[in-house]
């Protein structure tokens, strides 16, 4: 089987939500995505930086439709990278400011991650990758994760920087 390039990326996420505005209060008010794009009142799309979207919104299932049951078969989380350890300071910022709760939080040796719920019951993890030259690999190429508390203090550090 021929692999996947390297350089392939997974560009964008397509939720459905039940309730535009109030997902749009978590994913533009709080984490900071812009409106690129309306279909109506049933979709909205979002990016950072311009790009055509990195998130799309919908409520094709049905306004007020309710979130997918836990412990079924389905989306587990999706991920948002940031560029650098500062922007996921800020990011953590933002959602103390909002007082949105987060669900934890670690440090994987290769990334640090925040994990929370959108409104809709998505989960949502916010990660800065540290350097590729600092991550471990193993004799066979396997890199080599750990999974131990993140030091939410220290990264809000980064903002005093």
């Amino acid at each position: 089987m021929k692999k996947a390039h390297a350089e392939t990326v997974i560009g964008h996420v397509h939720l459905h939500v039940g309730d535009l505005e109030r997902a749009l209060g978590f994913y533009r008010d709080i984490l900071g995505f812009e409106v690129t794009a309306r279909y109506g009142d049933s979709a909205v799309f979002l990016s950072a930086g311009g790009y055509h979207h990195h998130i799309a919104l919908n409520t094709w299932q049905g306004v007020g439709a309710s979130p997918a049951p836990k412990g079924h078969a389905g989306l587990y989380h999706f991920a948002i990278l940031y560029p650098t350890r500062r922007e996921l300071a800020q990011a953590l910022k933002n959602l103390a400011d909002a007082e949105y709760p987060i669900t934890g939080a670690a440090d994987h040796g290769v990334s640090e991650a925040i994990y929370l719920d959108d409104p809709d019951g998505n989960g949502v993890e916010l990660y800065a990758d540290r350097p590729r030259n600092t991550w471990k690999v193993s004799n066979d190429g396997q890199v080599e994760m750990v999974t131990v508390p993140l030091d939410l203090e220290d990264l809000l550090l980064e903002l005093s920087k």
